[in-house]
């Protein structure tokens, strides 16, 4: 296997010889069976799948196979592969767009394939050309086109997974693997739409530490977090807020990355969110935010540690002006409320309407990056496919 790389786009056609990803040498099986489209109101995420999904093998002898595109269906793994027992898994989400004009958009797809190289890079399974991949996966788009929905906050979302196929109960790197990617119809991904959550700030359970993983997206990091999120639920809270360390610094929200719109204590309006110190995952809509916002010049827009004890006391003193999360399949999600040691603090949304779900800056995120992914706001994150 190659050395390390963490940037998908130089990684060459060859690794060590062997062969790398090639889009020109794809190969199409196509159904003889398409399945009937649900109308789109109907669609929940992650519940109904395209007709085909898109496959490459790998070997440590061979490097990657051809890629196919073949109707969906189950894979064949024998029970002793490794991805089984030891969590060689990891997996991107991004989504495909139809515009007005009818054309099939994708959103900063190069950012989704540096980050999957770098989460191969952590567990030590192969990496792969960007750029060849989502030509890939550009023709996957087309071979299911009619799957893409019409209509703002309707998609197609995409689910790149790369996992250790190798037949072996040794704990060593692999020396098989399989890349493949299926695809889902959706709506909003919450079922109340855009409306802002209340959060529970857990302060016994932590996402991500220092040295570990949380800043790759690895299938191991998110079945822990399912009892903590039931707890929460049943609390009455929708999301957790994730922290670390006695003074409670702010992680993550549920899945999010969490963004935070205050007066800080200089009497700065400022927008911040926790470094990308190696706990926190870094999101292509959060990247997107910062550059968006920043490109406006009209507030501060920092990377910085922040505490839930600043938090208590921006709200305590009238600062705190709107929180957010941020990810790719609700976009940006406002809070309301956040849950901690025993008293819940309220997030102010819009002071100028009182049925809003999320304040003026959220909103103004929240269009514009819809905008862009529809087509509307020209932008060089919007790849035609």
């Amino acid at each position: 296997m190659s050395p390390p790389s963490a940037d998908a786009t130089t990684i060459t056609a060859t690794t060590n010889g062997v062969a790398g990803i090639q889009a020109a040498e794809l190969q199409k099986t196509l159904t003889t069976n398409p399945k009937p489209l649900l109308p789109k109101e109907e669609l929940v995420f992650g519940h109904t799948f395209s007709d085909h999904m898109l496959t490459v093998d790998w070997s440590a002898a061979e490097g990657w196979s051809k890629p196919q595109i073949k109707p969906y269906g189950p894979l064949s793994l024998d029970p002793s592969c490794s991805v089984f027992h030891y969590a060689f898994e990891c997996f991107e989400g991004l989504k495909a767009y139809r515009d007005e004009s009818g054309n099939i958009r994708l959103f900063r797809p190069d950012k989704n394939m540096e980050r999957m190289n770098s989460s191969a890079e952590r567990l030590y399974l192969p990496q792969f050309n960007g750029e060849e991949m989502i030509e890939c996966i550009k023709e996957l788009l087309r071979t299911d086109k009619r799957w893409v929905p019409e209509g703002k906050g309707y998609s197609l979302y995409l689910r790149p997974t790369l996992i250790s196929t190798e037949n072996t109960l040794g704990v060593h790197r692999a020396n098989k693997a399989m890349l493949y990617v299926i695809a889902s119809p959706c709506g909003p991904y919450f079922k109340t739409g855009f409306k802002a959550v209340s959060l529970f700030c857990d302060e016994t359970n932590v996402r991500a530490w220092p040295g570990g993983v949380g800043n790759r997206k690895l299938g191991a990091n998110y079945a822990p977090s399912v009892g903590p999120q039931v707890a929460a639920e049943k609390k009455g809270y929708q999301q957790v807020l994730w922290t670390i360390g006695e003074d409670h610094e702010l992680m993550e929200v549920g899945t999010m990355n969490l963004l935070v719109l205050w007066r800080n204590e200089q009497g700065e309006v400022e927008l911040v969110t926790p470094p990308l110190d190696g706990t926190i995952l870094p999101g292509v809509t959060r990247d997107s935010i910062l550059e968006l916002t920043r490109s406006w010049g009209e507030f501060k827009v920092s990377e910085r540690k922040i505490s839930m004890k600043q938090i208590t006391k921006a709200c305590n003193e009238g600062r705190m002006l709107e929180v957010f999360g941020a990810g790719t399949a609700c976009v940006v999600t406002p809070v309301k409320c956040i849950h901690f040691q025993g008293k819940d603090y309220n997030i102010p949304l819009d002071p100028s309407n009182p049925e809003s779900q999320a304040g003026p800056i959220t909103s103004r995120i929240y269009q514009t990056l819809f905008g862009i992914q529809y087509g509307e706001v020209p932008s060089k994150w919007s790849v035609v496919v």
